[in-house]
């Protein structure tokens, strides 16, 4: 069977550079379509087609489109199995569904009322923002003690998390990466991969992306 070469739908330093690390660290054919997001393309009749809830990204297959970066890597892990994470039905499978889930869940919804507290607490952003910056300090120290059991679609996922949990969200100085001593050995790890570095240059992210970031200078595109 013939498959057709997989269309991310992206933006530039968004949650889409999680499937674009794992599809370069899988070294498969992919071609990528900007989603502007300075005229709103994601939310876009053409756009809401393939992602109703019109978030970035989307990932179109030979299954049709698929949304949600969890669901994504998941979609991925299971057509090149044993690449990404262990194979389905293998030892290890359970727990490492039970992180990747975590990091959708959990991880990733503080980062957003983090970075966004206004959307949550209209009445009381700072405070809220504070509250949320304290959950999100103890999320990591739990990820912190179980980073080295974590596979590679949990280093997809989490490298880019760790970078803008550096770079937004109101960071004066609450935040440092290296408090957090083996998620700080990950970020340097994974940004010195040869497919780290080629999604790095792809969206302008510069040579320490996740240990050390500074904010996206993208070729195309805007990151906000």
């Amino acid at each position: 069977m013939t498959h057709q070469p997989l269309r991310l739908h992206y933006a530039p330093d968004n949650a889409s550079l999680c499937i674009r690390l794992a599809c370069e660290l899988l070294d498969i054919p992919y071609q990528t379509v900007l989603v502007d997001r300075a005229s709103r393309a994601q939310d876009s009749a053409a756009y809401r087609a393939l992602n109703p809830a019109g978030l970035i990204p989307v990932l179109e297959t030979d299954d049709g489109p698929v949304f949600e970066t969890a669901a994504i890597l998941i979609w991925l892990a299971n057509r090149y199995p044993g690449q990404l994470m262990p194979a389905p039905a293998t030892t290890g499978e359970a727990a490492a569904l039970s992180w990747l889930l975590w990091l959708a869940n959990t991880l990733h919804p503080t980062l957003r009322m983090t970075f966004y507290p206004a959307q949550y607490m209209p009445d009381a952003p700072d405070d809220f923002r504070a509250a949320m910056q304290r959950r999100l300090s103890s999320h990591l120290h739990l990820l912190d003690r179980h980073a080295t059991t974590l596979h590679p679609v949990h280093h997809c996922y989490l490298a880019p998390m760790l970078r803008w949990t550096s770079l937004y969200g109101d960071n004066a100085g609450w935040f440092t990466l290296t408090d957090y001593p083996r998620l700080h050995d990950l970020a340097r790890q994974c940004e010195v991969s040869a497919h780290a570095r080629r999604a790095a240059q792809a969206e302008g992210l510069g040579d320490t992306p996740f240990s050390a970031p500074r904010l996206a200078n993208p070729p195309e595109g805007s990151a906000t």
